[in-house]
């Protein structure tokens, strides 16, 4: 069963091509990599996919539901489609408990009481419990993340979108935020990753899309896009990330 599917999008600014019909399916429960450089078009494909954009042709399906239909409200389909930026959008005068009840308790419409049980629960599954009453500004790069992905949650997605969730950290605190995707993808989660960590698309990813222009040059299961890819573009962007020294 498809859970998500991309049916020839196409979106521009401007005169700027951005995604040149993107055709994709994702399964229950797949986790699909987004690889590519810098402007190929991840971040955007996630973004019309939680539809923080609007797509310029094609379709975007949610259990065979055209989510793309000019005029749909997009608030029932975020509840469904959580989404987790490089950068943390924590709000700064809000505790990490409040933070992470807001949307449950007004989207959601849960009492505090259970907001909060449902939050500290998640927060002790991610090593969180004890920053509860903390203010993001006393929070590391990498706990502001997991509390982000753990606010997501709390909406009970049904699937995850992480936009390169790991780029504004630093090194040492990336595996802190990989050992919850982990979780996740252990649980079952349908997920979209677009990632500059090469090693981890690998490892936990059943499919890699390789982007370049807006385009899937390539897609794969793992084992076969990183040892033996086939498109050539695919294979001058591997050779210059293992020059860098990032898989």
């Amino acid at each position: 069963m498809m859970k998500l599917q991309y049916q020839h999008v196409h979106k521009a600014f401007g005169e700027k091509t951005v995604l040149d019909g993107i055709d994709l399916n994702v399964g229950v429960g797949g986790a699909i990599a987004l690889i590519g450089a810098s402007g190929s078009g991840k971040s955007t494909l996630l973004r019309c996919t939680n539809l923080l954009e609007p797509i310029d042709d094609g379709a975007i399906l949610l259990d065979g539901d055209d989510i793309t239909e000019p005029g749909r409200d997009a608030d029932p389909i975020r509840r469904r489609i959580g989404m987790v930026f490089q950068s943390f959008n924590l709000f700064p005068h809000m505790n990490v408990l409040s933070n992470v009840t807001l949307s449950p308790r007004k989207v959601l419409g849960k009492s505090k009481a259970e907001a909060n049980d449902a939050a500290m629960a998640m927060l002790t599954r991610f090593g969180l419990a004890d920053k509860a009453g903390d203010y993001p500004d006393r929070l590391s790069g990498g706990q502001q993340q997991r509390v982000a992905i753990v606010r997501a949650l709390q909406m009970n997605p049904e699937v995850m979108l992480l936009d390169e969730i790991t780029s504004a950290l630093d090194p040492e605190l990336v595996g802190e935020v990989l050992n919850v995707v982990r979780d996740l993808r252990a649980d079952g989660m349908t997920m979209i990753i677009a990632t500059h960590e090469m090693s981890f698309a690998r490892e936990i990813a059943d499919t890699v899309c390789f982007l370049k222009n807006g385009v899937i040059a390539e897609q794969g299961p793992p084992q076969q896009i990183f040892s033996a890819p086939t498109h050539p573009d695919t294979r001058d962007f591997l050779a210059r990330v293992i020059a860098s020294g990032r898989l």
